[in-house]
């Protein structure tokens, strides 16, 4: 990935400074128009800034291979997490805080992030997706991650035909033993996203990020 990613905003950059930033990170095979819409839905507090994945795939672009590919790698991941990191440290300062929403891979970069440096993000919402297995990593540091038990929305179908069981148990695992987990499951929304879940992650952000920043003043 270049230093500056494709990123879409939602506010001009004059009107980004003392608002919170919400960082949407789309699926693979899509790009940052494609989760642009939910900007809309969602408290209107919120810089919006969605990011494009550096991989062509497809119509569109992914993190990292797929973990079937044979040039996957946790390195893959890492190295597009650091990336994101190092373009989020250029802007992180002119918000009150950062949130992390992904779909799919994306909330495998989602996650990544938070488990690289979990001080740095108020919340994070994750969506039909999974956490990646970090191997021994030492980018990935857990434990940090399990002291601050930071807060985490995680949606998902139970009939998602397209995220190996394997890794939805394995996210489960981790997630019960590292985060504040507010868990919710969907009927008939597959491997998608409908008006109830992105009305859930509404009051998610509300109650856990913008409320609790008031709380904490």
């Amino acid at each position: 990935m270049s230093e500056t990613p494709t990123v879409l905003w939602s506010r001009p950059e004059t009107g980004r400074p003392g608002t919170p930033l919400l960082v949407i990170f789309h699926g693979y095979g899509a790009d940052e128009e494609d989760l642009f819409s939910l900007a809309g839905q969602l408290p209107p507090e919120f810089t919006v800034a969605s990011v494009r994945a550096p991989l062509q795939a497809g119509p569109g672009y992914a993190w990292f291979p797929l973990r079937n590919d044979l040039s996957y790698s946790v390195t893959a991941v890492t190295e597009a997490a650091t990336a994101v990191e190092r373009w989020l440290d250029s802007v992180r300062e002119g918000h009150t805080s950062v949130t992390l929403l992904g779909f799919s891979q994306g909330m495998c970069m989602a996650t990544s992030l938070l488990r690289h440096r979990p001080a740095d993000y108020a919340a994070v919402v994750g969506l039909s997706g999974f956490v990646v297995d970090a191997e021994g990593d030492p980018f990935f540091d857990d434990d940090a991650v399990a002291a601050l038990k930071p807060e985490i929305f995680w949606g998902r179908d139970q009939a998602d035909p397209v995220i190996p069981q394997t890794a939805v148990e394995a996210t489960n695992t981790w997630m019960h033993g590292h985060a504040s987990l507010t868990k919710v499951l969907y009927t008939g929304i597959w491997h998608g996203i409908n008006a109830q879940e992105i009305g859930h992650v509404g009051e998610f952000l509300q109650y856990k990020v913008l409320n609790a920043a008031q709380a904490a003043k």
